[in-house]
């Protein structure tokens, strides 16, 4: 790996950790930063994958108290996590590495809206919530297609997440950030399981992206607290539309 692929990677892994602490929307610049250093699609979507759970992994550690208080609600989504995700990656390794090309810039699309919408999405999803409508299958039905989606590709799932989770969810922000990090956690667990498996991840880049990203994930949340969120928000969403022409385009 050479030197400008190794700060490219390292530079993305730390944005991607901070930002999925802060925000969310980290993995637009680590697939964009392994493709540049001129990794397939595919196995870009699978290194980032792999580089980028050890973070999540340590967020659901922050959230222990609530996964000992609510296990049991935490369990399901662990499972359905684990099933799903399975499934959307057996996909992705089943599926031709022209046609996943032709398919990332419309998923990056959909990240890019789905993440720009998030407030209002959780807004709507919450206040129907209120009103008493019984979103109980449907709910089900939505979250496992998030797990699929997340282990097929994943980019935006965690705001498909909190708006399922919003539907059915009467407990405090913590309660549903605590459960996404749980799910999301057990949707990669198993994608990158396959993901090893099938032989798709790039190993060095995907070394220097887990280290990255744990730092950045545990340093960077002091130093993204002191920028207003909307700009946080508004930088992810340029730099998703502009990922978004580009492969477009390319």
């Amino acid at each position: 790996m050479i030197l400008f692929d190794f700060a490219l990677l390292a530079g993305a892994g730390a944005l991607a950790g901070t930002l999925n602490a802060v925000a969310g929307g980290g993995t637009f610049f680590t697939f964009a930063a392994l493709v540049a250093t001129g990794l397939p699609p595919l196995t870009a979507n699978a290194t980032s994958a792999v580089g980028l759970s050890p973070a999540n992994l340590a967020s659901v550690a922050g959230y222990l108290p609530e996964v000992r208080q609510h296990y049991r609600r935490y369990a399901l989504l662990a499972l359905m996590g684990s099933i799903g995700g399975g499934f959307g990656a057996l996909l992705l390794v089943l599926t031709p590495a022209s046609a996943f090309k032709m398919l990332v810039p419309y998923f990056l699309g959909l990240a890019t809206l789905l993440f720009a919408f998030a407030p209002n999405i959780r807004r709507l999803s919450a206040k129907m919530s209120r009103d008493g409508t019984n979103f109980g299958l449907f709910s089900r039905i939505l979250e496992a297609i998030v797990s699929v989606y997340g282990g097929y590709f994943g980019a935006g799932m965690g705001v498909m997440m909190l708006a399922a989770l919003s539907l059915t969810e009467q407990e405090d922000y913590h309660f549903i950030n605590a459960a996404k990090n749980v799910w999301s956690s057990f949707i990669q667990i198993f994608s990158v399981i396959l993901f090893l498996l099938w032989g798709l991840t790039n190993w060095p880049a995907a070394l220097v992206i887990m280290l990255a990203s744990s730092i950045g994930g545990y340093y960077g949340v002091a130093l993204a607290r002191l920028v207003p969120q909307h700009l946080i928000r508004w930088f992810v969403i340029l730099a998703g539309l502009a990922l978004t022409i580009h492969f477009f385009v390319n």
